[in-house]
This record gives C-alpha cells, structure tokens and sequence, in this order.
C-alpha cells in the first residue's frame, strides 16, 4: 500500500497477510516517542476502553485476567477492584510507575508474554489493549497467550484496523501512523488467520465505536499542516481542544460507516473446554 505522499509505504506480507510497516519506508510524520497521548484524554479513554472489555469478554466472580503490557496497571486495578485476580507481564518499555494495589497483589512479569514461566497460573481471560501492533513475533505471541488460558478461556485484543477506511482517507497522516513503534497493522482477515492457526476457536472480529476518540481530529490537522512533531500532534493544546470537539461527529461518521472505525475488538476462545 502506497501512501498519498508516494514515499511511504506499508507492505502486506504475502504469507500471513498482516499488513508491516518500516518506519524508514513508511515515516509519515512519526513522533519522537512511543507514548504521545494526554492524561485527561486518557482517563476518558481507560473508562471507554474498559466498558469495551466488559461487554466483549464478560467473567464470572472471582475470574483470572492476564493483561499484556500492563503499564502503570490502571486496566488491571479495574479488575482488581471488581473482585477478580489479576495478572500481567510488561518489560516497562516505557518506565511508568505501576499502580501501588496492582503491584502488591498482582502477579506481576517484568518481561514479554513469551518469557513468562510454563508454571504460571492459567487465566480464565488474556488481553492485550494496542500491544499486538508493537510486536514482531505475535506467533510467538499469540501462541502464548494460548497456553497461559484455561481451557475456554478467552483471549482479547484491541488494535488498529488496517482494512479501516479512515487509512485510506487519511493516508499518511492517519493518527496510528504516528507511534513508531506501530511496526504492524491487521485486518480482519490477517488477526483471524493468526489466531486460528495459534489453536484458537470461535474467533469473533469487531469495530469499536469509541476507541481512539482522537483519531479524527488529530488526523485533520496532520493533513492539514504536515510537518514533524517529536512530541506528536496531541501535544499541542489547540490539537487537543479540536479533537476533543470533532468526537461527536468522529462518532456519527463511525455509526454510519462502520468501516471507518479505526479499531478491532477481537476475541477468541481456546476451544478446548
């Protein structure tokens, strides 16, 4: 796929259809950093995010959750608070302190899915929330996730779409673009595929309406005034503002184009139960 520029491109692999991205091939006004959002967007987002959770992957009392890449574990004291045991795995790539409840009764790996002992407790749910973008094995890691499940446990992802068409709207100046740490993008077809050939069942694909609120503002103004942020374009107060205003109709546009949506809710069961 040939971005609008003519410079950058994003390259479907033709074995397992995922679509890569070499931020030297495909820059498109990559940030500085991993980690360009905004804390009071994010309190937004974490309770949108965790409404998403709750309605894709219900549990039962008491359930085990494994989260991939806790960061400052603010998913996970949400679980933690509704009676549920929790746990996770994180190489703190980003060096954030984790919540103080989280890290004193979760069981807590400071390293990737695939590193984390055989002899760990198996969950009744595994989730990752945008992590599977970031990765460059995820056979290895979604074959992970399988063996740390119960048998019918499930497992969830949210992550971007790369058949959405906002990328085709926006091209390179669509927002999920600018994390160059974003080095691959699925599409239905692709993170079905995957988790299929991992061993996973009844895998369900989505598009979530809420996610990335931010997406729509923030790529109106990277269209509009191309240029390099090494902090990322919600650094800016005015960006923030605009993109905040536009929500109503980024969500309008997303009700009425569910192809537009920049987000998959994916969800899978280990089949084995």
């Amino acid at each position: 796929m040939t971005l609008r520029d003519g410079r950058s491109v994003l390259a479907t692999c033709p074995k397992c259809s995922h679509i890569e991205r070499d931020p030297k091939a495909a820059p498109a006004h990559h940030r500085d950093v991993a980690y360009g959002g905004d804390p009071g967007l994010d309190r937004v987002r974490l309770a949108l995010t965790s409404r998403t959770l709750r309605r894709a992957a219900p549990l039962e009392a008491r359930s085990r959750v494994f989260e991939i890449g806790f960061g400052a574990g603010a998913m996970l004291r949400g679980y933690l608070d509704e009676g549920h045991r929790v746990a996770g795995c994180d190489p703190d790539q980003l060096h954030v302190a984790v919540d103080p409840q989280v890290r004193a009764r979760a069981e807590l790996h400071a390293c990737g899915i695939e590193d984390v002992p055989v002899s760990a407790e198996p969950a009744d749910l595994v989730y990752g929330v945008h992590v599977v973008e970031h990765v460059q094995d995820v056979r290895a890691l979604s074959a992970a996730a399988h063996r740390l499940l119960k048998p019918g446990g499930r497992v969830l992802f949210l992550t971007p779409a790369a058949d959405s068409t906002s990328l085709r709207a926006f091209s390179d100046a669509w927002w999920l673009l600018e994390d160059p740490t974003h080095v691959r993008f699925f599409s239905k077809a692709s993170i079905t595929r995957l988790l299929r050939d991992a061993g996973f069942v009844d895998v369900r694909v989505r598009r979530s309406l809420t996610d990335n609120l931010t997406m729509e503002g923030a790529s109106v103004v990277r269209r509009l005034r191309p240029s390099d942020r090494p902090a990322g374009v919600l650094a800016a107060r005015a960006t923030r503002w605009f993109a905040m205003a536009l929500a109503p109709l980024a969500v309008l546009v997303r009700l009425v184009l569910p192809r537009w949506r920049p987000t998959l809710v994916v969800t899978a069961s280990r089949g084995d139960a």
